[in-house]
């Protein structure tokens, strides 16, 4: 990417005529394919890029990516890192050791016969219709589950002392197995975690190197398998993102930077370095998170509150929602078999990217789940790939120019592509074009689908949303995807390829506390109410306070359910008037309205549960300046022309996005370049620059 591709300028004067010395602040974003880095300086100015990722080990690549950073603003590394005051980074090292099975050699210490609750889950199958699934392999074979002589009552009263024999002979054990990681998880603890905290004073003399998780730290909260589930997912990624962090931080120090790092979790805020590493389970969506609060800083920053955000990258496409200007949250997630019940942004991710592979599945045509990644990746990039990807597809059709440079590498190998199109046309005895265009249709459906599976099957119109496109590949299949679902708007940023990196500088540091409070709501007393969440707030306050962060905002919420029901859900509770005395009246009424929002009916007459109360504490601080209007230019650029497949070929103009003038008008069909994203407008499609620079597309109808 060119100095013209950049949004803005590098440095600005301002309007004092006072040269002002630029501080930055820097978002990093590891895709499958590449890593995202993106700065913003104090009055808004932004410059981004794309580095190939490193998989073998990331931080070489974010370092990387700093660099070239360093040479696009013409400055030494060291000078930029000087003056960069805040490092956001979002992660994949933990979600790629859980898909992949990579993570530490952990054990499981546990209440004595409780050590199969990790096995027996809840009973139920991820698909309860197939009878032959076999359940998920645990991250804990049964020779490293341990139990523990002690046990606590439900009260939180201590039954049996911890026996310190028991726990001798288990660390023994241990030793002998030469595990990384502990997870600890004693029954009831998020009542009274006494024996915990025992257990974890005796392992750090004993097995000072091992990476210990305990449930009351992880979780604290009811219901055993997600706990422990939960907290053995944090000790299974914990040692590896610990020593990745490590040395990521080892090498910004060495390179001059003397700021926190700061990571985003999966609930869409940032925490300090050190509190990521403790609660490793919490970055397994590091990186979607990026992109779904990036979204919601557009819906408040445009007044377009109700989005869907659509993120097409090399290997995955993610989907969320968002609603009147806020993104949903949730405690009923997994990935790859495995239960993670802490609080993580509602987000469905799909095998679904530029570098999905298409394939001939008993003659017939079939693209992803499975990923060429970012080596070799698509056939096109010229390492040695051989197998027909979704870029491979694009760049037969002449959606993708050949003759622009990849990001990091050369420019893209049309006859390679070709050559491998061709020999799955020959699989599927179809001509080259028909073949391509059935990748594109395939995954488009798939992304469609995904949609519907956020919207539709949740009770939500997508027609009444916008769909706001990001992510490398994504505007290239945003305008047929839209179209399937009857979707009339799309918003397409121009620094859309990289609006994850973007939004992780628009995250609040947060904090969340909870507490297990089962109770019905008619017999439960809104003094004690008001106490529980009173002590909660000064639990999360306190940690926003010791990182001297200022402006704090509270966020009250509850997960309840009805009597009779098995899983909770997710109550705001902010609105409600916290001194007025028919307060429980009032929370009964936020569940029955939040219930019926979600499924449609609400039950008058059954009893309402409070299962776990939540506070969170975020503070805005280090809220993102304005979006700089984009720079009037002194006429558009006229476009050049080229040829694409359309069912036949044909001559379409190509536009370059960072020419394009506030207010001008363009018609499909047609492309819009940058050089990081491509947008394919087709017939009929029709969009407008808005004052941002951003393309405003009106969707033809099917």
């Amino acid at each position: 990417m060119g100095k013209a591709a950049a949004i803005g300028i590098a440095s600005k004067v301002r309007k004092t005529g006072v040269a002002m010395t630029p501080s930055y602040r820097i978002g990093i974003d590891v895709g499958g394919t590449f890593t995202d880095i993106v700065a913003i300086d104090q009055d808004g100015v932004m410059i981004f890029l794309k580095t190939p990722t490193t998989p073998e080990n990331q931080a070489l690549g974010v370092v990387e990516g700093i660099s070239k950073l360093a040479a696009r603003l013409e400055l030494p590394q060291k000078e930029l890192l000087r003056r960069t005051s805040r490092i956001v980074h979002g992660t994949t090292v933990a979600t790629n050791a859980l898909l992949e099975r990579k993570g530490a050699r952990i054990a499981l210490l546990t209440t004595s016969g409780h050590r199969d609750v990790l096995e027996m889950r809840e009973g139920l199958k991820l698909d309860r219709y197939d009878l032959r699934s076999p359940p998920p392999a645990p991250l804990v074979p049964r020779e490293r589950r341990l139990g523990i002589a002690e046990r606590m009552r439900a009260d939180g009263s201590i039954l049996t002392p911890l026996e310190r024999a028991s726990l001798a002979e288990a660390t023994r054990r241990l030793k002998e197995e030469r595990v990384d990681g502990i997870a600890v998880c004693y029954l009831h603890s998020y009542r009274n975690d006494r024996h915990e905290k025992e257990t974890l004073a005796y392992l750090r003399e004993e097995l000072p190197d091992a990476y210990v998780s305990l449930s009351s730290e992880v979780l604290p909260q009811i219901k055993e398998y997600e706990r422990v589930s939960t907290t053995v997912v944090n000790a299974y990624v914990g040692p590896g993102l610990r020593a990745y962090f490590a040395d990521l931080e080892h090498r910004l120090a060495t390179s001059g930077y003397e700021g926190t790092l700061y990571i985003i979790l999966s609930h869409g805020g940032v925490a300090p370095i050190e509190e990521a590493s403790r609660l490793a389970a919490a970055t397994v969506l590091s990186g979607p998170a990026g992109g779904v609060a990036g979204c919601r800083h557009v819906a408040l920053t445009t007044g377009n509150l109700n989005l869907i955000p659509f993120d097409m990258g090399g290997t995955s496409t993610d989907i969320s929602l968002i609603v009147a200007g806020e993104a949903a949250l949730s405690s009923n997630r997994g990935l790859a078999g495995q239960r993670i019940a802490m609080r993580s942004l509602d987000i469905i991710s799909i095998g679904a990217g530029g570098g999905s592979i298409a394939r001939a599945e008993e003659g017939a045509l079939d693209v992803g789940p499975q990923s060429a990644g970012a080596r070799p990746g698509p056939v096109c990039y010229g390492l040695n790939g051989t197998e027909p990807t979704v870029t491979d597809a694009n760049v037969v059709l002449g959606r993708l120019s050949a003759d622009r440079p990849l990001p990091g590498r050369g420019t893209l190998d049309r006859a390679a592509a070709e050559r491998a199109v061709d020999e799955l046309a020959g699989k599927l005895g179809l001509a080259r074009e028909r073949t391509a265009e059935g990748i594109v249709e395939v995954i488009n459906m798939k992304m469609a689908d995904g949609i519907r599976l956020a919207t539709v099957s949740r009770g939500v119109d997508p027609r009444e949303y916008s769909l706001l496109s990001f992510g490398g590949a994504a505007g290239l299949h945003a305008c047929d995807v839209a179209r399937a679902l009857d979707i009339s708007r799309i918003f397409v940023p121009n620094f859309a390829s990289v609006l994850s990196a973007w939004g992780m500088l628009s995250t609040p540091l947060r904090y969340e506390a909870s507490r297990t409070h089962i109770g019905d709501t008619r017999s439960l007393c809104a003094d004690d109410l008001r106490a529980l969440f009173d002590d909660l707030a000064k639990v999360a306050t306190d940690k926003i306070i010791a990182k001297a962060a200022a402006e704090i905002r509270i966020q009250r919420s509850a997960e309840m359910r009805y009597g009779e029901q098995i899983y909770e859900i997710d109550v705001p509770l902010d609105d409600l008037d916290w001194d007025a005395p028919d307060l429980m009246d009032q929370v009964s009424d936020a569940f029955r309205r939040r219930h019926e929002a979600l499924f449609t009916y609400s039950l008058s007459g059954q009893d309402i549960v409070l299962v776990n109360a939540r506070v969170a504490a975020t503070s805005d601080a280090d809220a993102l300046p304005d979006l700089p209007a984009s720079e009037a230019k002194r006429s558009a650029a006229p476009p050049k022309q080229g040829r694409i497949h359309l069912g036949s070929w044909r001559k379409v103009p190509i536009y370059p996005l960072d020419a394009l003038l506030p207010g001008q008008k363009l018609a499909g069909p047609a492309l819009i370049e940058a050089d990081t994203t491509t947008v394919l407008l087709k017939d009929d499609d029709r969009a407008v620059v808005n004052r941002w620079g951003w393309l405003d597309i009106a969707v033809a109808a099917r």
